[in-house]
């Protein structure tokens, strides 16, 4: 990179070269962060078990979630079932297509912790028309 620039008309130049060189540099305090769909935004995946996590307080709940083993990479994640009787509609060795579940940088979001993704489609079927009723289930 050399020098940095300097002068009236540099800050054009340096941040060009700052995002240039931005994912050259490594930091070697800060860890990479682990990633399991490995920067999509969506994979499939065949749920393993169904759980059931303690929202924190002050709410007091069980939110209904799975575990989903990822085909693309043989990786497993906790993911959350949203809606009402949701958890009715997703069996053991069912295929689920999961996605992020909208927290800030990624992480959990609202009173689930540690649970970053949320379970869209089951064996191809939206999850939201079989709630809502406006599907029903598929047959295998």
């Amino acid at each position: 990179m050399g020098k940095k620039t300097n002068g009236l008309f540099a800050a054009k130049k340096l941040i060009a070269n700052r995002k240039k060189f931005k994912m050259t540099r490594v930091d070697p305090l800060k860890k990479a962060r682990y990633d399991p769909l490995e920067c999509s935004s969506q994979a499939k995946g065949i749920v393993l078990e169904k759980t059931e996590r303690e929202a924190k307080q002050p709410n007091s709940a069980l939110r209904k979630c799975c575990v989903v083993q990822l085909s693309k990479n043989g990786k497993s994640v906790a993911a959350f079932l949203p809606g009402n009787n949701a958890s009715k509609f997703v069996n053991e060795h069912d295929e689920v297509m999961i996605e992020g579940i909208g927290g800030i940088k990624g992480k959990s979001k609202g009173d689930i912790p540690g649970i970053r993704w949320r379970v869209i489609h089951v064996n191809g079927q939206s999850l939201k028309a079989l709630i809502h009723g406006k599907l029903e289930r598929a047959r295998k």
